[in-house]
């Protein structure tokens, strides 16, 4: 295991509120230092869209008496957090990267998840950048421009998360909230060497209802599967703006990391049977991740889920909620949309009843063979993507022959369509030094599971990679 950081904002949430109830530090100091952090994070890849200085310190000051008198609100008190630009936060824009939205308001109401951070106790620093309406698989935006990589901020963060992907990786709080509509927590988590949960759907509730149907979910993005795992038990608490929310957790997520990984049956597929192109770096790393998870006890054998590509059902559905997204724009509002959204948006008006149905059928049959495959395994392991980060502002890495980001992260929108929680952690770099993440998968409703492997292997020091430069000695 790693020495533990000492720097303030490089402290876990778990961390800084035992630093709390011991009264080592205050949030004070804490959010102080992380302010800090975000301005130069925001300096060196653009992840902001807002840093809320003067609210985030109001906030601390109030989490500061409160554990002075030894009431904390709940268990990230005093913890800082931000929060995806697509994610209504009262009192501040969101402006979902977009020209089209008024920055006026009013903006009076916090989604669930915020809400339940809100109630306690948690520290709002700021507001993180998106591609525009999330569509795509890397930052960028015609209203906040292009968000860089923590590594090298001329390679991309990845998307539509990336902003907090960066924030978090740089040590602008240990929190942030995501969304995932087709892998838009573990995308950036791969390429900024963080932690993402795109949890079972359901499980954390979602208001507004997203365009894009149930393909969309909000996660939690942390430096550890342990932080994740205190997040999730905060924003899983049930909203009734969300008819489709699963309800309470059952049980804490925080004690069933403790749990063994010895006798889980792991399946690993390298490719998920496809012609993917996995770089051979990023295979290895994982490859290796792989061997530790069998050397802790796990029964690994290599192989695939035996699904077809769904990405043209995914196609037809992402298209279509985009189109939706845009519907009552005008001529001039959508003159201002970013180009690659524009086309999206007019092929999926294109679409047919039949067509959407049609999609819809092959997303049930992929979530019954998904079914059938985890009768037999507990977890499904593969590459998160099969590449690390590439130019920052492209949507597809150059040469590749890809013209939509769905090219290039085959492993990841399979599982919105199933609605299966997925993880993804760091586990290796490549020779430029760019983080390489694995991802895990599990049956729906076995978050705790995914979560508890996950933080099997943050103990074993799978997930040990060098800080992004800016925070190196």
């Amino acid at each position: 295991m790693t020495t533990e950081p000492t720097h303030l904002a490089d402290l876990s949430a778990t961390r800084l509120t035992a630093g709390y109830a011991a009264g080592e530090f205050s949030p004070v100091e804490a959010v102080r230092a992380v302010l800090e952090r975000a301005e130069a994070a925001q300096a060196a890849t653009n992840c902001f869209t807002l840093i809320d200085a003067d609210e985030a310190l109001s906030g601390a000051k109030e989490s500061a008496e409160r554990w002075r008198a030894g009431e904390p609100a709940g268990p990230v008190d005093g913890v800082p957090v931000t929060v995806k630009d697509l994610i209504l936060t009262r009192g501040v824009p969101t402006l979902r990267g977009s020209r089209t939205v008024r920055a006026e308001g009013p903006w009076e109401e916090d989604a669930p998840s915020v809400a339940r951070l809100r109630e306690s106790g948690a520290v709002f620093v700021g507001k993180t950048t998106t591609p525009e309406f999330g569509w795509k698989g890397v930052t960028d935006s015609p209203r906040h421009g292009v968000t860089g990589n923590p590594y090298d901020p001329a390679r991309t963060a990845g998307g539509s998360s990336g902003g907090s992907a960066a924030a978090v990786a740089l040590g602008a709080g240990p929190l942030s909230l995501g969304t995932d509509g087709g892998g838009s927590v573990r995308i950036p988590g791969s390429f900024c060497g963080i932690f993402a949960l795109k949890a079972t759907y359901g499980r954390v509730p979602l208001y507004p209802a997203s365009p894009f149907g149930t393909l969309a979910h909000v996660g939690p993005m942390t430096r550890d599967a342990a932080d994740a795992a205190l997040m999730m038990e905060v924003i899983c608490g049930a909203d009734w703006r969300d008819w489709s929310q699963l309800g309470p957790a059952p049980g804490s997520f925080r004690q069933a990391l403790a749990g063994p990984v010895s006798g889980l049956r792991v399946a690993f597929s390298p490719s998920l049977g496809w012609d993917v192109p996995v770089a051979p770096e990023v295979a290895a790393a994982v490859r290796a991740a792989v061997d530790t998870l069998a050397g802790l006890g796990a029964v690994v054998e290599e192989i695939d889920p035996g699904i077809t590509d769904p990405v043209e059902a995914f196609h037809t559905l992402w298209f279509s909620g985009a189109a939706r997204v845009v519907q009552h724009l005008d001529d001039a509002d959508r003159a201002l949309l970013d180009p690659g959204l524009r086309e999206i948006c007019e092929q999926g008006a294109r679409y047919s009843a039949l067509d959407y149905l049609a999609a819809v059928d092959t997303r049930m049959a992929l979530g019954q063979a998904m079914g059938r495959f985890h009768s037999a395994y507990d977890l499904l392991v593969t590459p998160t993507v099969p590449l690390t980060a590439f130019e920052a502002g492209a949507e597809v890495p150059a040469g590749s022959g890809h013209t939509r980001w769905t090219g290039w992260t085959p492993f990841t929108y399979p599982f919105n369509l199933t609605q299966q929680p997925a993880a993804t952690l760091p586990c290796g770099v490549d020779a430029d030094g760019l983080p390489i993440g694995v991802q895990l998968v599990g049956a729906r409703h076995a978050d705790a599971l995914v979560l508890r492997a996950a933080h099997a292997l943050y103990e074993a020091g799978t997930a040990e990679i060098p800080a992004p430069p800016a925070l190196r000695p």
